[in-house]
């Protein structure tokens, strides 16, 4: 469900007992207490992919408003889809801490450190879960944006975090459908229709998942070697990988040109489709002839976000009249 980092970096809490005191003492110290503890379910809940998530979001509730927005349906539907990523998240980490304790990136966690514990964690994801839920049907009124992301719920927490993720080189495979639901969410959450528009952004979103991800796991390659996780470019060599980079970003360039059709977008839409898939497709075979594969795998990655954010925007902006 999209990249991971840490944007509030790490930190060091204090155990329950002292957390206790914040009901003891008016001085400052209880007062950073509250602080750590609040930044801890912030990290366990992973910002950084619930807000690369709501990007493709936006990009989808616009599409479908197709400039006749209302502005608080649309905040109301992000704060559900957001509370919803959110609880997946907490539960992935719940589900991972054994791998992340050997992980450089993910080691301090707050599961890893024990700063939250498994029954806190769990409480924490099923009430913002609940809580998604019931606000994403209070706002639309209607099952399929719900449904949906139920379905993008149990492939991302079942399908790749409890079963592919550890098995299977396949697992990025199964994480990218769950990563390519939120923004037809928020598509469907708006028109109430699973037409041609919402399977074409499923589809790309799908395939914009690949390069992305296989790009994560050629510069994150140690630590998906130390915690035996069977990625791509571990099971199979970083040539592999390259060329699944490749081909997934010909198949992204081609959904996001069909797009166009199936969406009946605009011009300003097709110039940015046709610019970024020449600008990322150049890219991928700049990989065959990389002095530095993590180098050239961190341009991959920060390329595609950027290109996510560029045509989430164009889409958003550019339509045809429905007359």
């Amino acid at each position: 469900m999209g990249p991971s980092w840490d944007p509030f970096g790490n930190f060091d809490t204090c155990r329950c007992e002292a957390f206790l005191t914040v009901f003891q003492s008016s001085s400052p110290l209880p007062r950073a207490l509250l602080a750590a503890r609040f930044r801890a379910y912030l990290q366990l809940a992973k910002p950084g992919i619930v807000a690369g998530n709501l990007v493709s979001v936006s990009g989808g509730l616009l599409l479908a408003s197709r400039g006749e927005v209302s502005w608080p349906q649309f905040a109301l539907i992000l704060a559900g889809v957001a509370l919803l990523i959110a609880s997946g998240c907490a539960l992935n980490n719940v589900i991972d801490r054994d791998v992340d304790a050997v992980m450089a990136r993910t080691r301090f966690r707050p599961m890893v450190q024990n700063v939250i514990g498994v029954p806190a964690a769990m409480a924490f994801a099923v009430l913002i879960g609940v809580s998604g839920m019931g606000l994403l049907y209070g706002v639309t009124r209607h099952w399929l944006a719900p449904l949906l992301m139920l379905v993008g719920y149990a492939a991302y927490v079942g399908l790749y975090s409890l079963w592919l993720k550890r098995r299977s080189v396949h697992g990025t495979l199964a994480g990218s459908i769950s990563g390519a639901i939120p923004p037809v969410v928020g598509y469907c959450a708006v028109s109430n229709s699973m037409d041609g528009a919402a399977l074409t952004l499923l589809l790309m979103l799908s395939l914009w998942q690949m390069p992305h991800s296989y790009a994560i796991a050629i510069f994150r390659e140690a630590d998906y070697r130390a915690a035996t996780i069977p990625v791509l470019p571990v099971v199979r060599g970083m040539r592999a990988a390259k060329r699944q980079i490749l081909l997934y970003t010909i198949a992204f360039a081609a959904s996001s040109i069909l797009l166009a059709l199936t969406a009946r977008l605009g011009w300003i839409y097709v110039l940015a489709a046709l610019g970024c898939a020449i600008h990322w497709t150049w890219l991928a075979f700049l990989g065959f002839s990389a002095s530095d594969d993590r180098a050239w795998a961190r341009r991959v990655f920060w390329t595609s976000i950027t290109q996510l954010t560029i045509l989430s925007s164009a889409m958003a902006t550019s339509f045809q009249s429905s007359a």
